[in-house]
This record gives C-alpha cells, sequence and structure tokens, in this order.
C-alpha cells in the first residue's frame, strides 16, 4: 500500500486529487493539509510515503516547503501537482529535489501512474517535461532572465502580470505589502524593466501568465 498525504490550500482540489486517488487499490490517502504548519502536524502522525504537494500556497511557497521537507523528511518522495506551467517549472521543482511534477489540469489517470513511478525510485515526467529535459541536455541554451528569480520573486511577477494589486499579492503570500514592494523591485532589477506594463508584456512573451 502507498501511503500519499496531500498539501493544496484549495480543499475542493484536494478532494478531486483524493476522489482520484481513491480509484487504485493500491493507494491509500492518509492526511491531508492546507499549508506547510498543518502539513508538519500531520506529518507527525500519518504514515506518508509519497507527499503531493502544490506550488502556490499561503506562507511559505512549495520550493521552500519541498526544502525544508528534504532536511526533516528526507526518504518522503515530493510529486509537485501544480497549475503552474510546466515549461516554466517542472524542470526548477526537478532541480529542488523534487521526484516529479504533474499538471493539474492533466489526466486524473496520470495522477496515479506519477504516484507510483515516485514511489517505486524513478522520476516521473510528462512527455513534455522530458523532451524539454532532452533539449535542454542536447542544445544548452542561455537561461532566460526569470530563471535567476527566487519562487518568491517569481510569484510576485506572475501575480502582477495576472493584473493583482501589491495589496492582494501581500493577503494572496501572506505577507506584509512592504516585502511585497521589495519583491518587485528585486525583479524589475534582475530582468532590467521599470515598470508594471513591462513586467507583463514580458511575462506575456515568455508564457508565464
Amino acid at each position: 500500500m502507498i501511503h500519499v498525504v496531500l498539501c493544496d490550500d484549495h480543499a475542493v482540489l484536494r478532494r478531486g486529487i483524493r476522489d482520484t486517488l481513491a480509484e487504485a487499490p493500491d493507494i491509500q490517502v492518509t492526511g491531508e493539509a492546507g499549508g506547510y504548519s498543518e502539513l508538519r502536524e500531520v506529518l507527525r502522525t500519518a504514515a506518508c510515503d509519497v507527499l503531493l504537494l502544490d506550488l502556490n500556497m499561503p506562507g511559505r511557497s512549495g520550493l521552500e516547503v519541498l526544502a525544508s521537507l528534504r532536511e526533516t523528511h528526507s526518504t518522503i518522495k515530493v510529486l509537485v501537482v501544480s497549475m503552474y506551467p510546466e515549461d516554466q517549472y517542472a524542470l526548477r521543482c526537478l532541480k529542488a529535489g523534487a521526484q516529479g511534477y504533474a499538471n493539474k489540469a492533466g489526466d486524473p489517470v496520470e495522477l496515479i501512474a506519477a504516484v507510483r513511478t515516485v514511489m517505486q525510485g524513478r522520476k516521473y515526467l510528462t512527455a513534455e517535461v522530458a523532451q524539454m529535459l532532452a533539449d535542454s541536455l542536447a542544445q544548452p541554451t542561455p537561461e532566460a532572465p526569470h530563471a535567476a528569480l527566487s519562487e518568491r520573486e517569481l510569484q510576485t511577477l506572475v501575480k502582477i502580470a495576472s493584473g493583482r494589486r501589491l495589496s492582494d499579492i501581500a493577503e494572496e503570500l501572506m505577507l506584509s505589502p512592504k516585502t511585497v514592494s521589495v519583491y518587485r523591485s528585486r525583479v524589475l532589477e534582475k530582468l532590467k524593466l521599470s515598470n508594471n506594463a513591462e513586467l507583463t508584456v514580458y511575462a506575456i512573451r515568455n508564457q508565464l501568465v
């Protein structure tokens, strides 16, 4: 039996994933969490072989949680399940230590296959991500400027480009508006841009939104 814990701040999506996994006789969901603090409590008591982790959560981001888990629960295999585009986030997650990356909008049957794959100690890659990885090895290309952004900076860029105000972003990420403003300034500096309009154009051109 594969014991799975779900970590996603959207209860409806957790329920959908739980229902999908319930169709597999060899998979059992043993716990659920809506954020990092709740996840820590769940992992104290729940058996967990595979953690299904969302990237976009309030407070600590998915990649920050992933880094913490590598130190505190190194035996747990982490499968990132997110709505973020694979071409922008999958390789970043794999480099950070995730065993796989699956898109929430993908085929539910693939999610079951993904859990089984990472449980076997193998990396789970969709065909698209595998091709991206092969291309990057065969023909290394210069990294896009936003590849140098931290996870929080990238989240700030995407949310600004999606039309969110700084106060809204602060509330969503459970940060102070001042902190979000600092992230915005860093993004502008690293990307050599001047304002939100230019940020939005950059995000669209690079298919971040």
